[in-house]
């Protein structure tokens, strides 16, 4: 891409879609004057045709917006993609290249914050948190039933060791918990500056006493943790996820919580969360079989007292919302000076023109 797409791109569309009231107003202040932008809080695939321009030529989007094939079609002139996210798992990366369309991402804006949620969720679930608030609104200060576990002295296993797992395993140490890592790439000297020793996946699951995932999803991580690696895990081990949901097998994870051999599950992501989102729209929708399925699972997973389930929240500080909407902007501002950034496809130049 060079100079010359400013010229095509002048006087173009933008649609953003899941835009919350607040983003709405920083994306329209800040993002370029020489596009038309149009703004949606619904999720793209619930926008009828005739809410998107046909000339669209950039989509901002968040999650929870299945850009598929079926959807690319529907914008014929698209040129970028600029996720709201890290995570593009929601997006068809071939179709994408295929088309010539640019996918941009935000890859650092929450390791903090992924992080602490991570251990907010860990600790409500350990000490009862949840258990405890639910039972004193009802007036009971009985203590029956609500005794925790100490962290201090277990081990906590990392599964993914970027920025978020980095973070997660500093704040590990400060519990006084033994820590381990698991990742395709070492970096030892951080292993030595925070204190934790790099192992295997199949020493990481025997060993540790809390699990916590910070690995993208793709096809090779899908059910990763399934049955198999489920039963590795210690008796009474916790298991935290604020990563993607399909990296967990749901009915592996309700079979060990049934059995009592996973003492609990802190689950920020679920499968098919998009889904059970929209309860209303289940009987109207054409769910295949095993989205069905996974739909009935995440209810029995709602529906255990040693389990905590937040709404894919994990990311959702305000200084961490801040950082995403500066650096999408940045993504398009980079984009139509030709010089696409933070491009997570390999589109060739005469693709992008």
């Amino acid at each position: 891409m060079d100079a010359r797409t400013n010229d095509k791109l002048d006087g173009s569309k933008i649609l953003f879609v899941e835009a919350e009231t607040r983003e709405h107003e920083a994306l329209t202040e800040k993002c370029t004057r020489r596009c038309q932008i149009h703004s949606h809080r619904q999720r793209l695939q619930e926008l009828a045709d005739s809410e998107i321009p046909a000339d669209t030529c950039m989509l901002s989007t968040f999650i929870h917006s299945c850009v598929d094939r079926y959807q690319l079609d529907r914008l014929p002139k698209l040129r970028l993609i600029a996720t709201r996210s890290t995570g593009f798992d929601h997006i068809d990366i071939a179709a994408s290249r295929e088309r010539g369309i640019a996918v941009c991402n935000v890859p650092d804006y929450g390791e903090d914050t992924v992080a602490e949620h991570t251990f907010a969720m860990l600790l409500a679930l350990s000490r009862k948190i949840h258990r405890c608030y639910e039972r004193t609104t009802r007036g009971d200060f009985s203590i029956d039933g609500l005794r925790g576990e100490d962290l201090a002295g277990k081990t906590f296993g990392c599964l993914g060791v970027g920025k978020i797992g980095l973070r997660v395993l500093r704040i590990a140490n400060g519990f006084g918990m033994r820590l381990l890592g698991c990742d395709v790439e070492h970096n030892m000297v951080l292993a030595g500056e925070i204190g934790f020793e790099y192992v295997d996946m199949d020493q990481l699951l025997c060993e540790s006493d809390v699990l916590s995932i910070h690995i993208p999803y793709n096809s090779q991580t899908h059910h990763l943790i399934d049955a198999a690696a489920l039963a590795k895990l210690p008796g009474g081990a916790i298991l935290v996820n604020t990563a993607r949901g399909g990296i967990v097998d749901s009915q592996a994870l309700i079979d060990a919580l049934r059995n009592g051999h996973l003492g609990g599950a802190a689950l920020d992501v679920l499968e098919a969360e998009a889904a059970i989102a929209e309860e209303a729209d289940i009987l109207s929708s054409s769910y295949d079989a095993e989205t069905l399925k996974t739909i009935v699972r995440n209810h029995a997973l709602l529906r255990m007292p040693n389990v905590i389930i937040t709404p894919h929240v994990a990311f959702n500080s305000r200084q961490a919302v801040q950082r995403i909407i500066e650096t999408t902007i940045q993504n398009i501002h980079a984009f139509l000076a030709g010089r696409p950034q933070n491009v997570v496809n390999e589109v060739p130049i005469s693709g992008r023109m």
